[in-house]
């Protein structure tokens, strides 16, 4: 019995070439797309790049050992918020509740919508950073000259007490950078009105 394939490959050499290429560029365009939510899961397993936890509360117990949080806060060049934290920073022992605030404000004349990411510096501080409440990844949409206060509720897990390479971890920086959204009446091409 002689076996036949399904698809039949052209023999001019250009169209195979040419299918390839198409084939390749579907391929890539599909792992662009799947790109980001896999490297979004990888970081939020892992903690790398600084990616926090997300927390349901305290987890209990309180150390003597004391970490300061400092506070940072950008925009996309596309978004012409202004954007800061409401304090520099916060001195607190592990394992203890902190509480920060940012404030966004729309300094343009037309409503636009925002959505923040973030990250943790030194990078191996992410898996002991916990956030309870965060405003990051939530559309926030300001009209005119508004602004808002976001808060943020957070604690550094006391299991960083528990491994040698973390000893010297005194501070951890949270930074927020926000950047326009999408919006279904507005796509997001960076030339919003401003």
């Amino acid at each position: 019995m002689k076996w036949t394939p399904m698809i039949r490959l052209p023999r001019n050499p250009n169209t195979r070439v040419a299918l390839s290429a198409l084939a390749g560029v579907c391929v890539m365009t599909g792992a662009a797309f799947a790109a980001v939510p896999l490297y979004d899961l990888f970081c939020r397993v892992t903690g790398y790049g600084g990616t926090t936890q997300v927390a349901d509360g305290l987890i209990g117990d309180v150390l003597d050992r004391e970490v300061t949080v400092y506070f940072d806060a950008n925009t996309n060049r596309d978004l012409p918020w202004d954007f800061e934290p409401l304090q520099r920073s916060i001195t607190l022992n592990v394992g203890e509740s902190g509480l920060a605030y940012y404030r966004a404000t729309n300094s343009t004349d037309t409503p636009l919508t925002g959505v923040a990411t973030f990250n943790v510096a030194p990078f191996k501080a992410g898996p002991y950073f916990s956030k309870i409440e965060c405003f990051c990844f939530t559309e926030q949409t300001l009209q005119p000259g508004e602004s808002i206060e976001m808060p943020v509720l957070f604690f550094v897990d006391p299991l960083i007490d528990e491994e040698d390479r973390m000893d010297d971890v005194a501070s951890i920086t949270l930074s927020y950078t926000f950047f326009e959204a999408e919006t279904p009446d507005q796509p997001n091409d960076g030339r919003a009105a401003r």
